[in-house]
């Protein structure tokens, strides 16, 4: 097959935001993860381990999300603070009803931050929280001076505030943030927005608690509520972006199927939910286009991934599950949808960074071992597109798909962009068993010589363990050659090609 990408061509810019984190209170995600405490055994500082810090800075990790998610909207700041054996323990509900001793609370999430050199994007407690609250964390977070809240922060052992940027005015609040309706939410969004303040130079971008799916009449509610306002106001009274929650299953929600344990039809119906994210951003941006033509709000996907089963005897509500050569397709067509929509997609968090669904890290809480996740190497070979210029991409001919039950799915996937001179180009095949070839003719440039990586595997099951952590691992590909003005790429059955050159 046969495209063209006019390389000298500007499009939108492709927020490095895009490759956001997501990090909560579940499972082994913080407690095992990211935090081991200050007498673990596993180098760390002041309590976090420092080879998943080592591990994200290689993704160049833009931010984090924290605290949730679901345990977003019954987290109360306070008890996070302040001397760690004096902090109450509250109970987990909604992951496992386990005890939450609160020893991972804001000055270690920031610490944590500073670590990564990623931003904090900290979601308030909307469900069952109070305005105060979240006006007083706010104050708490950002103001210099004197006033209760920073007075409160000195005294707990940090005299600067931090900067903090994106704020989430609650979570789902659809369902576990408070199952309340979207016309009821956008009140709250809007009260809750208007005490979330700025403080000196720290400019808070809030984001309201959008859709599920293709809830496209909470959007219009949302929307609705700006329109009322005007734009030109949302940052002192409202909000600047909505978020939109998708994730990927293989079956229905009761039987999300194994992380592991799939056949090729398993893996076909996961493709096409994938797939599915391009109609769902393009179906809110829509709906968005019209209310605000000139794209000042943003659309924030703040949760995304692959959901399976939990791997056989671990707790239910840790969702914890492997991570296979199918995950990391789901996330190479993810982004490509995401370069594609990066003037209206502002930031995506893929959920969740480790230990939790479709996570990047999995740590091994028997012995300590770290193992990189084919998802991850999806991001590190993509990580040349953050803050990149987008290109469109236009294809000759058909692109090859093949049925899947009622729905088709195309088989290829290709972005490209452009940064600091350089071409980088990503390539996914989804066909199970078939290669595929795509020529591309540059246009408006030319690349002398190219660097290529593929991602593949000798089976779509195949993942990465303690006793086996390459088994799904980058390495350079020679199947590219380039002639001045025209790139040709051999995909292998089910893989992922990078190829970057001087432009």
């Amino acid at each position: 097959m046969e495209a063209v990408v006019n390389v000298d061509l500007g499009g939108p810019r492709i927020n490095r935001h895009l490759y956001g984190h997501f990090a909560e209170h579940l499972g082994r995600c913080i407690y095992g993860g990211f935090w081991v405490g200050e007498d673990s055994a596993i180098p760390h500082q002041g309590g976090i381990r420092l080879d998943v810090v080592e591990a994200l800075r290689d993704l160049g990790i833009p931010n984090l999300r924290w605290p949730g998610g679901c345990f977003a909207d019954e987290y109360h700041w306070r008890d996070g603070v302040g001397p760690r054996d004096q902090r109450p323990v509250m109970v987990n509900t909604h992951w496992g009803g386990v005890e939450e001793n609160n020893h991972f609370g804001t000055h270690e999430f920031l610490a944590l931050c500073e670590l990564l050199g990623a931003e904090p994007y900290i979601s308030g407690n909307v469900g069952s929280g109070s305005v105060r609250e979240m006006s007083e964390w706010v104050e708490y977070l950002t103001r210099d001076g004197d006033s209760p809240m920073a007075r409160l922060r000195k005294a707990n052992g940090r005299d600067e505030p931090w900067r903090v940027r994106f704020w989430g005015l609650g979570n789902e609040a659809w369902g576990c943030g408070g199952n309340m309706t979207a016309e009821h939410y956008a009140q709250e969004a809007r009260r809750f927005g208007t005490y979330s303040r700025d403080y000196g130079d720290n400019k808070l971008y809030k984001i309201a608690a959008g859709a599920n799916g293709d809830d496209y009449h909470w959007t219009e509610t949302l929307m609705k509520q700006l329109g009322h306002l005007g734009c030109q106001h949302i940052r002192s009274t409202g909000y600047h972006a909505l978020s939109l929650h998708y994730y990927t299953l293989a079956g229905p929600w009761e039987n999300k199927g194994s992380a592991t344990a799939f056949d090729t039809a398993e893996y076909y119906t996961t493709m096409v939910a994938a797939a599915r994210i391009e109609e769902l951003i393009a179906g809110h941006a829509a709906v968005m286009d019209c209310y605000d033509p000139g794209r000042s709000v943003g659309l924030v996907l703040d949760e995304w991934g692959t959901w399976f089963d939990v791997e056989p005897g671990t707790n239910p509500g840790f969702l914890y599950q492997q991570n296979t050569l199918r995950d990391a397709l789901v996330a190479s067509v993810h982004f490509d949808v995401f370069h594609r929509y990066a003037d209206r997609l502002v930031m995506a968090n893929i959920a969740q960074t480790v230990n939790v669904l479709q996570a990047m890290i999995l740590t091994d809480p028997e012995t300590g071992a770290l193992v990189l996740t084919p998802t991850y190497h999806v991001f590190r070979m993509n990580r040349g597109h953050q803050d990149a210029t987008s290109l469109r991409v236009d294809f000759r001919d058909a692109l090859p798909s093949r049925p899947v039950g009622e729905a088709t799915l195309t088989t290829v996937s290709v972005s490209a962009s452009r940064k600091d001179g350089r071409l980088l180009v990503s390539l996914s095949n989804l066909d199970a068993s078939s290669p595929a070839d795509v020529e591309i003719e540059l246009r408006g440039g030319a690349v002398e010589a190219v660097d290529a990586e593929i991602l593949t595997a000798g089976t779509l099951q195949d993942h990465n363990t303690p006793q086996a952590p390459s088994t799904v691992a980058p390495r350079p590909y020679d199947g590219v050659s380039v002639d001045g003005g025209r790139l040709r790429v051999r995909l292998p059955a089910h893989s992922f090609v990078t190829v970057s050159g001087a432009l």
